[in-house]
């Protein structure tokens, strides 16, 4: 790779709202469109174990019970993006956490507008469509928390050279 681009792995988890909503196809779309390999992806209906290994910075939080309640209302689909600094990309393309905060044309700005302050009214967990692992260390230990590294694939995409 030129210069300080380096291919990486990242994490992304499609949180309950967007299977129930039904926009999981429309998302993984937007993440294949920009030219990021799906290299794994299963649907996993997440229990206390795997939410308090995934969220072990938040155990404890106030917040993290209705958290964790939201993470259990129904499946997640969790995936493994490659690509030229995916975690950096995939952050780009989700936007801000908040989705009150989160700028038209990403993930969150297009699917999500609720506040914190909202769902914090409601004793609710913001509903935010999306997880998106924050730096390469992190998403290299979410990874191994939701897959075993026979589940990730390596195939070429016919797009490759205009990537890679």
């Amino acid at each position: 790779m030129e210069g300080n681009q380096q291919l990486e792995r990242t994490f992304v988890a499609l949180k309950p709202d967007a299977v129930q909503r039904g926009i999981t196809g429309q998302i993984i779309h937007r993440l294949e469109r920009s030219g990021m390999r799906l290299a794994a992806t299963k649907m996993v209906q997440a229990d206390d174990d795997l939410l308090e290994d995934h969220y072990s910075e938040h155990v404890g939080k106030d917040f993290y019970k209705n958290l964790v309640n939201f993470m259990k209302e129904g499946p997640v689909v969790a995936m493994v993006w490659e690509g030229v600094n995916a975690v950096e990309n995939v952050r780009k393309l989700v936007g801000e956490t908040s989705p009150k905060e989160a700028s038209p044309g990403t993930i969150r700005g297009d699917f999500a507008h609720v506040s914190y302050e909202h769902a914090d009214s409601k004793d609710k967990a913001v509903r935010n469509i999306i997880h998106a692992s924050g730096d390469p260390e992190e998403a290299e230990e979410e990874i191994s928390i939701w897959f075993d590294e026979e589940e990730i694939h390596d195939y070429n995409r016919s797009d490759v050279k205009h990537v890679r």
